[in-house]
Parts: C-alpha cells; structure tokens; sequence
C-alpha cells in the first residue's frame, strides 16, 4: 500500500450511510472493519451483521440497540453513552455475526461499529462502563491512558479486539514502535489493526507513524485530525504523537486469521532499551 492508500483523512471513506466506512474490501486486508454513523435527534440506523461481530461503541451520545438473531428473540439494551471520548469510559454492546441490528438515538450522536469477521456466532451482550479496565500505560511524556473495553483479556468475541487510548497533549503512545504482522506462536500475533482518531480542542492535530518491518512494507507519517484513520495492515508502528495543549484518543481494532484470539506484539530492537513506554 501507498502512504495514500494508509491515511484516511476525515471524510475520504464517508457515504450516504457511514461518516467513516473502513473494511476488508476497502482496505484490501480479510478481518478488520470500522464503522461511524451520525444520528440526528431522533434518528435511526439499521444493518446486518453478515459474517462478522460488531460492538456499538457511543462516542458522543446515548443510544438504544436492538438485536435480532435466526435462533433468539430480539433483545435490546439501553447506552448511556457518554458526552465525548474525553470524557469518560462508554458502555457499549456486543452484535454477533448474522444478525439484524437497529441503533436509535433520542438526543442524536456518533457511534462507532468496531467489526471483525468471524467464525463463532457468540451472544448479544451489553458491556457496562464500570467493568471496562482502565490502563495507565506508561510514564512521564509517554503516559496515556488505555480503555480495554474489549482488550484481547477483558471481554468475549471470537475474532475482534479493540481497545481506546487517550494520549495527553505533548505526550508520545504506541511506544516503543512495535508490530504484530507475524503468526509466532507465543511471541507475536497477526493482526491488522485501524487507528481511528479524535483530537480535543478546536485546530488540534497528531502524527502517526508506520514503517517498513519488511522489504516494500507499510510506510506512511501522517498528520491525523479527528475523524481521520490510519491502517496498518503490516509494519512498526508507533509512535502516536499529541499536539502540546489537545489531547488526543484513538480507537483501535485489531483482527487476524489465527486459531487464539490474542494481543501479542513484537518491540522495535532499536528502541527496547526506551524508558516510560510499555514497560
């Protein structure tokens, strides 16, 4: 892929459905997809799932899910949402895979569609915010604040891993670069992950960094504002960097082809000895 191809700038993937539409097809990757849909006061949205899960993530707003199986009654949850992604921690849901899926909104707001297909039709589960783990990774201008609301540990899917990162404004996250493109088993998982990307504050903007792991890999330094996204399908990347004064939050969705659903990453050589990153 061409630097192009990799940074999504605010508004390059929207339609008369999506606000952002990122997924195997349009990446030209198999597992990962990303979603957001815009809701007036009052409005609705309905798709199917197809042979992927979803979570319905609020990131401004609240909203209520309805979820419709072959084999279940329709069930629904209630989410309180929240007013930004600086805020707070959201609640969300879980979708299966071949399901039919109505969101409706009140007040109106955004939500995000954090996909992956998948094999396993699990449970539609709602996910309170209190037991979403909240991770401070790092230290000094390389502490963020990690949201693993659907880390690879913290909640059920077959396939989908996603998480939220909120990076003070100066501070560097995703460091020490590293990858996850090689199945090792043990060591290192592959998965193709999107950077969705919001920035606090009128004007704010971030860098992110993707480089080669490999000959002719993944290479893009990006300048992103919110509602941009960065893909990495391969590659190191780190690190995630926020303008002094905004903040800034991504979300991260992570799928891959293997057996175990896990989050194993491999440390860029040149930069293990680094201090105030994952370690």
């Amino acid at each position: 892929m061409t630097s192009t191809d990799l940074h999504l700038p605010k508004g390059a993937t929207a339609n008369d459905r999506y606000a952002v539409d990122i997924g195997p097809e349009s990446a030209a990757w198999t597992h990962s997809s990303l979603r957001v849909v815009e809701l007036a006061p009052g409005g609705g949205h309905t798709f199917t799932t197809g042979d992927s899960e979803w979570i319905v993530l609020p990131l401004e707003g609240g909203c209520t899910v309805q979820i419709k199986t072959a084999s279940t009654e329709q069930c629904e949850f209630q989410l309180l949402g929240r007013e930004s992604v600086f805020a707070d921690v959201s609640d969300f849901a879980y979708v299966p895979r071949d399901a039919r899926v109505q969101i409706a909104s009140g007040a109106g707001g955004r939500f995000a569609l954090a996909g992956a297909k998948c094999e396993r039709q699990l449970p539609a589960r709602y996910g309170p915010a209190p037991e979403v783990p909240v991770e401070q990774r790092g230290s000094g201008a390389c502490a963020r604040r990690v949201r693993n609301f659907a880390s690879a540990d913290s909640f059920d899917c077959d396939k989908l891993i996603a998480v939220e990162v909120i990076t003070p404004g100066g501070n560097w996250s995703s460091y020490p670069p590293h990858k996850h493109d090689e199945h090792r088993p043990g060591e290192e998982s592959e998965l193709e992950e999107i950077y969705y990307f919001e920035i606090d504050g009128p004007n704010g903007l971030g860098y992110q960094r993707v480089f080669p792991s490999r000959a002719g890999g993944s290479d893009v330094l990006a300048e992103v504002r919110s509602g941009d996204a960065v893909l990495v399908p391969d590659g190191w990347h780190g690190p995630s960097i926020a303008q002094p004064g905004h903040d800034m939050y991504y979300l991260n969705v992570m799928a891959g082809p293997g057996e175990t659903r896990e989050w194993r990453i491999c440390f860029h050589p040149d930069h293990t000895e680094t201090t105030g990153g994952y370690r």
